[in-house]
């Protein structure tokens, strides 16, 4: 069964819903629908924390296993009540030795590499917007995506909100957020959703699109910013599901308090320190997956990924990321135990699956994006994975 916050949040959450299209043959389930494929996706952006390390390294702690992230490791072991609807990596590493830190790992799930970066700067310096580290060119999977016709979308915590309140501006008024910001709310109601605290952390870094000049629409922070509703606040997700708007592609960044980055000021429960910091975002991730999940977006097919972005102290393959998918289309568990395996992944593997579920690949005049190129997919997670590429 459930858990009874696993229940609790699903109920509270069942009128959300969307409709999706997509490519990617998989094996029908037994709802007995005519089109079997992975439709809506959406990437839960995580960060900072390895799945499994050396015993000998104790900061930051790994996940698997980590009774500050109760949520996660219900996921995987078969007692979230989910678990024919989860499958897991456990051999994703790092995309390249010595990519660090955050955003060469962000414009790799875009790209397939970091394109030089090494630093977690804005993509525009803003004293007078002359470009930092922005890239120019067109080859990255939400532009690809575009010219396909199909649509992305990315979700970010702490932006197009009231700096003092935390209340969401209107529509007209959305920016493209190209420029990291913190602080602390100081007005009514001013404070965070999922860890009710005051303090703001949006980081540009973990907004992959944002850092490309064709998908950020320039160094313009104004509403006449042509691409400013491509990015909207995290609160908007709900609304998207329930008025079947979600995009096809869609990507989902926490604050730096609630994707495991940064402790809050005053820990989270009994946590304090590095542990404040799993506990967060294990909260985060227990509330959006059942919310994504009640969806008709998720049921039709849809595919939830959840994803971090480096290892921590070190590159080796001791060194693992947590990489776990929920959709009813993964590879069936076995004996109640979600499927995993121990194939050597990284990010190269995600965005090549990426351009076959929406397929922008070489069969229609595309190029494999960087290291997608000569990476392992990961349809041995899906079920019937022979039929999971075009």
């Amino acid at each position: 069964m459930p858990s009874p916050k696993f229940q609790r949040a699903v109920w509270a959450l069942a009128l959300a819903g969307a409709v999706g299209c997509g490519t990617i043959p998989v094996h029908a389930d037994d709802d007995h629908d005519s089109d079997h494929s992975v439709k809506k996706v959406f990437v839960i952006a995580m960060e900072n924390h390895n799945w499994t390390q050396p015993g000998t390294q104790t900061s930051p702690q790994q996940l698997f296993q980590n009774i500050a992230a109760p949520f996660l490791n219900s996921l995987v072991n078969g007692t979230s009540g989910i678990s024919n609807q989860v499958a897991y990596a456990r051999g994703y590493i790092n995309a390249a030795v010595g990519d660090h830190p955050s955003e060469p790992n962000y414009l790799w799930a875009e790209a397939g590499t970091n394109f030089g970066v090494n630093n977690d700067d804005d993509p525009y310096h803003a004293a007078d917007c002359t470009p930092d580290t922005v890239q120019t060119t067109n080859q990255h999977l939400s532009a690809f995506l575009t010219v396909a016709r199909k649509s992305w979308k990315s979700y970010q915590e702490d932006t197009d909100v009231d700096l003092t309140s935390n209340t969401v501006l209107p529509e007209s008024a959305w920016t493209v957020p190209i420029f990291s910001h913190s602080g602390v709310f100081t007005a009514a109601p001013g404070v965070n959703a999922y860890n009710y605290s005051n303090q703001y952390n949006y980081a540009t870094k973990h907004n992959p699109m944002a850092l490309f000049a064709d998908t950020n629409g320039g160094c313009n922070t104004t509403p006449s910013n042509l691409l400013r509703l491509r990015y909207a606040p995290l609160q908007q997700l709900a609304l998207d599901l329930a008025n079947n708007t979600v995009a096809d592609y869609n990507w989902i960044t926490p604050d730096q308090f609630n994707e495991q980055h940064s402790s809050l000021t005053k820990g989270y429960g009994q946590f304090t320190g590095d542990q404040a910091a799993v506990a967060e975002g294990d909260n985060f991730v227990s509330r959006i997956v059942p919310l994504i999940m009640a969806s008709d977006a998720y049921k039709d097919h849809g595919l939830i990924v959840l994803w971090w972005d480096e290892t921590e102290g070190g590159d080796d393959p001791g060194r693992t990321i947590p990489f776990i998918i929920i959709s009813k289309d993964v590879h069936k568990n076995v004996n109640g135990v979600p499927y995993s395996n121990a194939i050597q992944y990284s990010h190269s593997s995600f965005l090549r699956t990426m351009q076959e579920i929406f397929d922008v690949d070489p069969k229609h005049h595309f190029n494999w994006l960087g290291g997608a190129a000569t990476a392992t997919d990961l349809s041995d997670l899906f079920d019937h994975a022979d039929s999971f590429t075009h």
